[in-house]
């Protein structure tokens, strides 16, 4: 039997109540700590962490970082989650739960400087670093001994004490030999905890989970698999692969081989960006069609100027509302050429919005996204629209004279009429 020290970063064989180095208690024991190599790093409670790393009087309260009475909560503390605050819950219901928690607006710059140095430590170790969102990543530390003289399971126990040190925040890491169980074995020790799953134990640690625990099974799902006598991954374990794939199809496929902990994804050094979108909460609910309109065109363009910054086009174009009962529904156009073009998003979903505003229905959100992204190349010719070459080249322009002169340097009659509305 191995033993880490997480105080210490030692490695050895053993059965210590305590490490024989340091005299620390926080050993961690599994015969094959030294063989494993695929770690998942997760920050607890990012934003919020952040927000009590710089204001000390918010250490022992409960902090929830997130919007307005009308936004959803973006992250908070673990006090807060104690009394059942949760990431995406609708910040009346958060406040509802948890009436003395500390409310902070997200500061986007402190967060993404804090990834950006945990990034720096973890490519210190590796260039195999997959960031996967701003506060979790994965690492694959294979072949790493030769170079460090240390094993990735030590490595990982002085970059987690590193972190907390420098960047004033703790992590979570999860320790395997695959993306997956990677990840699952990050969420067993939670907050700055360290866990391991040998993917050789991998059925017997997870058989007793609900089948919700694997990534991809949603409520929807789970509620049909749960109808179909599948509730605990064990349930899956015992099925037959072909079965679960006639059934389910690719959806059953992937949770056969997740439920067994097999998982053939690499860790690679780029994600594929799958979507670029942006989407608006209203301070109240809207449904007047022409206000709508409006607020389309905002986040048209705000998506446009995503996916320029990133240099992408996508097929797919996609509308978001969501009511004020919070039901989200997504309509989507597919194209017969990649854009990246406000004034294209505009025209294709405008039909869209026009269709579930007839009722007089209110909504509380909007939002605009597109998908199957390729890299943007010249501007294509459409048939619908023949003049789009001139209109993409006028909006272009305007492009430009933002990034020189700011935002406000031109605006459309919309986007004035939006302007009104706020001051008002």
């Amino acid at each position: 039997m191995y033993f880490l020290c997480r105080d210490c970063s030692i490695l050895d064989e053993g059965h210590a109540r305590a490490c024989p180095a340091c005299g620390g208690d926080r050993l961690i024991f599994h015969p094959r700590l030294p063989a494993l190599s695929v770690a998942h790093i997760d920050c607890d409670a990012f934003f919020a962490a952040i927000e009590k790393r710089d204001n000390p009087e918010l250490r022992d309260k409960p902090v929830i970082v997130g919007g307005g009475k009308r936004g959803v909560v973006s992250t908070c503390c673990y006090i807060a989650r104690l009394d059942g605050v949760r990431s995406a819950m609708p910040m009346f219901k958060a406040l509802k739960a948890c009436p003395n928690a500390v409310v902070v607006k997200p500061n986007g710059k402190k967060y993404s400087e804090a990834s950006r140095a945990i990034r720096s430590k973890l490519e210190d170790m590796t260039p195999l670093v997959q960031m996967v969102s701003i506060d979790e990543g994965y690492v694959d530390l294979s072949g790493t001994m030769r170079l460090h003289g240390k094993a990735p399971a030590s490595m990982l126990a002085t970059l987690a004490r590193d972190i907390e040190r420098d960047i004033g925040i703790t992590i979570s890491i999860g320790l395997s030999g695959n993306r997956f169980l990677a990840k699952m074995a990050s969420e067993m020790d939670k907050p700055r905890g360290f866990a391991v799953i040998d993917p050789e134990d991998a059925a017997q640690i997870l058989g007793p989970m609900p089948v919700s625990s694997i990534h991809g099974v949603g409520p929807t799902f789970a509620s049909k698999l749960a109808r179909d006598g599948y509730r605990l991954i064990s349930d899956v374990q015992k099925a037959d692969q072909k079965s679960m794939i006639g059934r389910y199809g690719e959806s059953g496929q992937h949770l056969w081989l997740r439920a067994h902990g097999i998982d053939h994804r690499r860790v690679t050094v780029d994600r594929e960006r799958k979507s670029v979108s942006a989407e608006r909460t209203f301070n109240e609910d809207i449904a007047s069609r022409e206000i709508l309109t409006d607020r389309l065109w905002s986040v048209c363009e705000e998506t446009a100027s995503r996916a320029k910054k990133h240099g992408t086009a996508g097929y797919v174009v996609t509308l978001k509302l969501k009511t004020k009962t919070f039901k989200s529904l997504t309509r989507s156009v597919t194209l017969s050429e990649p854009t990246q073009l406000a004034r294209t998003m505009f025209r294709v979903t405008r039909p869209l919005l026009e269709k579930e505003t007839m009722g007089g229905t209110a909504y509380r959100l909007i939002g605009v996204g597109i998908s199957d992204l390729h890299a943007a190349g010249a501007d294509q010719v459409d048939l619908i629209d023949p003049g789009i070459a001139k209109r993409a080249a006028a909006e272009r322009a305007v492009d430009k004279a933002r990034d020189k002169f700011g935002d406000a340097a031109v605006q459309t009659g919309r986007a004035m009429r939006l302007d009104l509305q706020r001051r008002k």
